[in-house]
């Protein structure tokens, strides 16, 4: 750590190099660039992939740049390095030598090249802390092979289990493995960074599309390991928990999330049909499980003439979860949103906020999102 800068969030002082690209690192480095620490985001000359990934582009923001970009992107200097060159690693060494940890996405190998793999970089900074994220790691029977968000949906079953019974397997709609990875790193940094009080070591981190897909499949797994079913797709509905899928209303579709039995008596009240909570084919959640048809045309019934939102807020203040289906233009401007600052406006720039809530050294808006060797110059960094 750096104790001379000053304490402006949690990681101040932590100085981080982020060779990383596209998604996955750069989300991870962007949460601990929110929470204080230093990030110079190290591009090609060529630039991250994603500044071209529009449109929409964000005029007067990172350089006129791809809005995805400028998603994940803020807090960090930016400088360009060919580390192709040797003038462009022996740039790379010398920030090394003052940095706490250095986050990379290259295909395994691609830093052992070039003479920067940890089993070089652990002797000369024997307390660096080296994450690389990458598709499958380096070794195994899909070692080395290059990692994307949308095959390890594919190929991990998470598509297999999301979309409709009777429908394709379907891809969820954002990238979520990509930043679950980017969060598992960020998660294995901290704990790195928390040993190396103890031991003054660095260490290796080892995170891969391909473990953090897998390790997403709850419940499907357990119940697979105890049931021997293979699971299949279910649309909206829960595999293990019933009412707990959509409903239409008269004006806007419903969620539903009834987790026991005190929720559904009070659904059923609120619905004015108490009734139906005494029902035997709806006793238990293993009942209502096997009789999730009649149940759903049963609530539909009762909801026909129901405005989602305003019945969602009546029945979550009765200790029921229910939600309205919002499009993302409704969730940016709702009040609670906007209460919670999970939208930052700054001049030109408008981003998701930290949900990562910390009393004392809350997360900061410092730099926007660099335009292309923003910082070159004030660094020296050698012209590539």
């Amino acid at each position: 750590m750096h104790p001379s800068i000053p304490q402006a969030g949690a990681l101040a002082g932590c100085r981080i190099i982020d060779l990383s690209r596209v998604l996955g690192g750069p989300y991870c480095t962007q949460v601990l660039a929110d929470h204080g620490a230093d990030v110079l985001k190290i591009e090609p000359p060529s630039g991250d992939e994603t500044r071209g990934w529009g449109p929409p582009f964000a005029q007067g923001v990172g350089g006129d740049t791809a809005a995805y970009f400028v998603g994940v992107n803020r807090n960090k200097q930016g400088l360009t390095l060919d580390l192709s060159q040797e003038a462009g690693r022996t740039f790379l060494r010398g920030l090394l030598a003052e940095a706490d940890v250095l986050v990379e996405n290259f295909k395994p190998g691609t830093m052992e090249k070039w003479g920067l793999g940890y089993d070089t970089l652990k002797d000369d900074f024997p307390r660096l802390i080296h994450c690389r994220v990458s598709g499958f790691g380096a070794d195994g029977p899909l070692g080395g092979l290059p990692g994307y968000d949308a095959c390890a949906q594919a190929m991990c079953g998470l598509m297999s289990v999301n979309g409709d019974a009777e429908g394709e397997p379907t891809r969820v709609g954002l990238p979520v493995v990509d930043m679950v990875t980017g969060l598992n790193a960020t998660v294995a940094i901290l704990l790195a960074l928390n040993e190396r009080v103890r031991s003054g070591l660095g260490q290796f981190l080892d995170i891969t599309l391909y473990d953090c897909a897998v390790s997403l499949l709850h419940p499907h797994a357990p119940n697979y390991f105890y049931g021997g079913k293979v699971p299949g797709r279910s649309g909206n509905a829960h595999p293990n928990i019933a009412p707990y899928e959509t409903f239409a209303t008269a004006q806007g579709t419903l969620f539903l999330a009834v987790g026991n039995q005190r929720q559904f008596a009070t659904l059923c009240a609120t619905l004015g049909a108490p009734a139906l909570a005494e029902d035997e084919r709806y006793a238990s959640n293993a009942a209502r499980l096997a009789h999730r048809a009649a149940l759903h045309e049963a609530l539909t019934a009762l909801l026909a003439d129901k405005e989602a939102a305003g019945f969602a807020e009546v029945l979550l203040a009765r200790g029921v979860p229910a939600a309205a289906v919002q499009d993302v233009a409704e969730v940016l401007a709702h009040p609670h949103t906007r209460h919670r600052g999970m939208v930052i406006e700054h001049g030109d720039y408008l981003g998701i906020g930290s949900p990562i809530k910390l009393s004392r050294t809350p997360a900061t808006l410092r730099r926007l999102p660099p335009a292309l060797g923003e910082d070159n110059a004030a660094h020296d960094a050698p012209s590539s």
